[in-house]
């Protein structure tokens, strides 16, 4: 075979199974969104479940949703970027070092029911915290810290390190590096991490449905107990109670995350465009 059709054979396969991904991607998308866009409303939006679920909207599972990911990333993100500061400023080779790796890449891969059944037993039984918002938001924090860890490790370990030396140079101590160089120049990608945290925590059903619960109410505290979005379109489906409806939570979580994806490109892009 010569080389130029191996080639153009190579081009064709990349082509197909690229295609192929966006096509999945768009069929699954398509076929929510078509039958669920019709569905939406402002009223679906402002108003609680009603009789299951089969009537009303999605207000409560939206207010415990918000609640769960702002608890989590307020619990993860601190405790994220302070670990990958850590381990790429302070502690760069050693034993320990390979401890941490090796126990965040072994969290990163436990699946969620696990995470679920500890969250359980540990916050909601053994703490005395039942199925409450905060039991979710620290089980949601535990699942998550992996990827923030691991995404922030990655992005501030990129930083060229003429950036440190030239601010070490100039009389800089090492914190003040690290605060006011190091982690500006990093931030677009701790910006896609807390992203990613952002997606795996609002898909995540079985962990949360162990921990905060499942009730269609409001949460008007932590210990209250909370139906996420997630929880509520998979109660919908699997029982059966409104297929209608199911599509609309999913259609109104589609739409979500793809804002909080552009806002979080913009918030990218102008963050390498200021430091550049």
């Amino acid at each position: 075979m010569s080389p130029k059709l191996e080639e153009k054979i190579c081009k064709v396969f990349l082509w197909i199974t690229a295609s192929l991904t966006v096509f999945i991607l768009a069929a699954i998308i398509g076929n929510v969104l078509s039958h669920g866009l019709r569905l939406l409303s402002l009223d679906f939006l402002l108003e609680s479940p009603r009789n299951m679920g089969r009537e009303g909207g999605v207000f409560s599972s939206l207010i415990a949703t918000f609640y769960l990911i702002a608890l989590s990333l307020i619990i993860t993100t601190p405790v994220g970027i302070g670990s990958a500061i850590f381990l790429t400023e302070y502690k760069k080779k050693g034993k320990f070092l390979k401890l941490i790796r090796f126990t965040t890449e072994s969290l990163a891969g436990i699946p969620s029911i696990i995470f679920g059944i500890f969250g359980f037993a540990f916050f909601v039984i053994f703490l005395g915290m039942g199925w409450s918002i905060l039991s979710g938001g620290l089980t949601l924090a535990l699942m998550i810290l992996p990827t923030m860890v691991r995404t922030a490790e990655e992005s501030i370990s990129s930083v060229p390190d003429s950036f440190r030396e030239g601010s070490l140079a100039l009389g800089a101590t090492r914190w003040q590096t690290i605060v006011g160089v190091v982690v500006p120049s990093a931030l677009p990608g701790i910006i896609t991490g807390v992203i990613l945290s952002i997606g795996r925590a609002v898909g995540e059903s079985a962990a949360v449905i162990l921990t905060a619960g499942s009730s269609l109410g409001v949460p008007k505290s932590l210990l209250d107990p909370g139906r996420s979005m997630s929880v509520h379109l998979y109660i919908l489906a699997a029982e059966g109670i409104s297929m209608e409806n199911a599509y609309a939570t999913g259609t109104v979580l589609i739409i979500a995350i793809v804002m909080i994806n552009f806002a979080a490109n913009y918030l990218t892009h102008h963050q390498r465009t200021k430091i550049s």
